[in-house]
């Protein structure tokens, strides 16, 4: 059973390269048939999946929905904007504003909220756009695992690792991921400033935006207080915190259909959810439950042990940067999906603490999809929009701006984790 397993999660994962628009389709045949031949049990098909994950991302996509049509990131753009003395720092500007909203929604979501102001900066300014989107889309690519709920590898480590808002500040009195990100994200825009250095083009940009609706911008700022207080609450429900973003993003739906009673958009801005990523995941945690009965787990975990030894550091290096590089190939998600369980083992067996290993998962695995046009759904969201503009992106343009600022990145993250948590 342990080679039929192995074979299909294989399969999985060739189609899902293969047929990357169909993958939770795949994601679901898989699991489907794991629990046909027995791999993964029927009584064990609730319990593989956590809810808590969906509920999460669920909330997070509504509530970040409407916060996007309420204008409110457009008008915080055009603040700082008002405060870029020439190209170079509205390049900065405006790439520090993406990494700091990805650490809080999806970076699709953001690509989505800024890069049309940066394409209308450099029309006005006519200027090739492709640099300042690029930069744009790498940059919210590079902090979405600040927070528990920037990006859905956060929120899947959180949930696998029992971690609440407040531990990626701060965990057994260290300093957690969000610093190493930040840290990361900080010279990174050093990099950029070097790359950009000649861009020194005034910029004069007209004020026109007007936010619509303040509600979604107080829920999501209350959303974030409330997962930071319920952090502090002990022996809480597993679902605690899935429950509160689905509660905010019911107040959202609640609030839209009251304020728009002639014209209902509620079911209309329901199918803005990220439907086949949700699809994706739980097909994934299905087939992860399946190779974990079977014991491929422990099985991964044992290769890895006898590639790298006893030695913590070789471990941390191949974890890390055999992350980045595969990240480059297999969605992140599904990747990091599969990998939490196998670092457990491994933790286990060595008897070390895993946070090392988790967070260096989580930094390799984020930032690899940086390094080409489709390794990451931003990348391919920026790339998108440039298209529709009639801009080509070559593999070579976004290598240029990608390996330097994700490069930058990824040591930095993977010394400071080290120093901290070794």
């Amino acid at each position: 059973m342990k080679i039929v397993a192995l074979l299909l999660f294989i399969l999985m994962y060739v189609l899902m390269i293969a047929y990357s628009k169909k993958r939770h389709y795949i994601a679901l045949m898989t699991a489907f048939i794991f629990v046909i031949l027995g791999i993964l049990p029927y009584n064990k098909v609730l319990t593989s999946i956590d809810l808590n994950v969906l509920l999460m991302m669920s909330g997070t996509m509504i509530l970040v929905y409407y916060f996007i049509e309420s204008k409110m990131p457009a008008l915080i753009a055009d603040f700082l904007l008002d405060r870029a003395p020439n190209v170079m720092w509205v390049t900065i500007f405006m790439s520090a504003f993406a990494g700091i909203i990805s650490a809080f929604i999806d970076n699709t979501a953001t690509v989505l909220m800024i890069a049309p102001v940066g394409i209308a900066i450099c029309k006005k300014l006519r200027k090739n756009p492709v640099p300042m989107i690029l930069a744009l889309a790498i940059s919210s690519n590079l902090q979405g695992a600040a927070t528990l709920v920037g990006d859905a590898t956060s929120i899947m480590l959180g949930a696998y690792a029992d971690l609440d808002f407040m531990d990626f500040f701060f965990l057994h009195g260290k300093p957690s991921i969000f610093f190493s990100v930040e840290l990361g994200a900080v010279v990174s825009l050093f990099v950029l400033m070097f790359m950009f250095r000649h861009e020194k083009k005034k910029i004069d940009v007209s004020k026109d935006v007007k936010v619509k609706n303040y509600f979604p911008t107080i829920l999501l700022i209350t959303l974030v207080l409330s997962l930071i207080l319920i952090s502090f609450i002990p022996y809480k429900n597993e679902l605690a915190n899935g429950l509160i973003c689905m509660s905010f993003a019911i107040l959202s739906l609640l609030s839209d259909a009251n304020h728009n009673k002639k014209e209902n958009k509620v079911v209309k801005n329901l199918r803005e959810i990220d439907y086949q990523t949700l699809l994706l995941l739980t097909g994934v945690f299905l087939v992860i439950g399946g190779i974990k009965h079977v014991g491929l787990i422990d099985d991964i975990a044992n290769i890895l042990l006898n590639f790298g030894g006893e030695n913590v550091f070789l471990l941390y290096t191949l974890i890390v940067f055999g992350s980045s590089i595969i990240s480059i190939f297999i969605d992140n998600i599904p990747y990091v999906a599969t990998m939490l369980p196998v670092i457990g083992a491994i933790t286990f067996k060595l008897g070390i603490s895993p946070y090392l290993f988790y967070f260096g998962l989580l930094c390799g695995a984020t930032l690899g999809g940086n390094l080409t046009p489709i390794g990451a759904s931003a990348n391919i969201t920026a790339v998108g929009l440039l298209r529709k503009e009639g801009y080509h992106v070559s593999f070579m343009d976004f290598f240029k701006i990608g390996f330097p600022l994700t490069l930058s990145a990824l040591l930095t993250g993977y010394l400071f984790i080290w120093l901290v948590w070794c």
